[in-house]
């Protein structure tokens, strides 16, 4: 199974690169994809939504599917939960982040700083200027999504590129390329901005009897 971490991202993670080549860009956006993000950073603390995933190999042909549901609060604190039959939960907590796997009755903490690196739900979870981390650039429209590519400044998260597509000035789309080529693609419905979330939902307790590694101590 591949992993789940590394494709988010959430979130949370960061968490669009590849657009069809059969999509060209029109004329530039009024509001460009550059000041939707800023818009994001500044007025949305909180995020909720429904996710649809899928990872593409190098000739754009799917071979994992998933779904489920995300939850954000900033800064730092996401949640992903993905559906059957592959069930698993992501939580950060702020410091550390919890990977559950249900099937394998297997729990894997990491701290958060080194598991993140530059992911998607690093990406949105995240309370800093992602501008410290990222080489941004407007790609204007294409079909009905505003594009913005983020290019990493370094390589540790494992992908060398990510967009985000933007729809009424809400993120609905985020696309990311790893080394070996594959392409991580997530779309969001029932998208929710700043609705309560309480803190609960981004801590992580243990079920009784399932095995834990802890790798925040190393």
């Amino acid at each position: 199974m591949i992993n789940r971490l590394m494709q988010l991202g959430l979130w949370c993670g960061s968490l669009a690169l590849i657009v069809s080549s059969t999509l060209a860009p029109s004329a530039a956006a009024a509001t460009s994809a550059t000041e939707y993000l800023d818009r994001f950073y500044n007025e949305v603390q909180t995020f909720a939504a429904r996710f649809q995933q899928v990872v593409l190999d190098e000739e754009l042909n799917p071979i994992e599917e998933s779904s489920g549901s995300m939850q954000i609060k900033r800064p730092g604190r996401f949640r992903w939960d993905y559906e059957p039959p592959n069930e698993q939960v992501i939580v950060g907590d702020g410091s550390r982040i919890w990977i559950y796997d249900l099937e394998l009755e297997q729990i894997t903490v990491r701290p958060m700083g080194k598991a993140l690196g530059e992911t998607p739900a690093g990406l949105l979870a995240g309370g800093t200027d992602v501008r410290d981390g990222f080489e941004l650039q407007d790609l204007g429209e294409m079909g009905s999504l505003v594009w913005l590519r983020m290019v990493p400044k370094k390589s540790e998260g494992g992908f060398e590129d990510m967009r985000i597509g933007f729809q009424d000035g809400q993120i609905r789309v985020l696309e990311l390329v790893d080394g070996l080529g594959q392409t991580t693609r997530i779309t969001l419905t029932e998208a929710a901005e700043n609705p309560r979330l309480p803190d609960s939902q981004f801590q992580f307790q243990p079920p009784p009897g399932v095995d834990v590694i802890d790798e925040s101590l190393e």
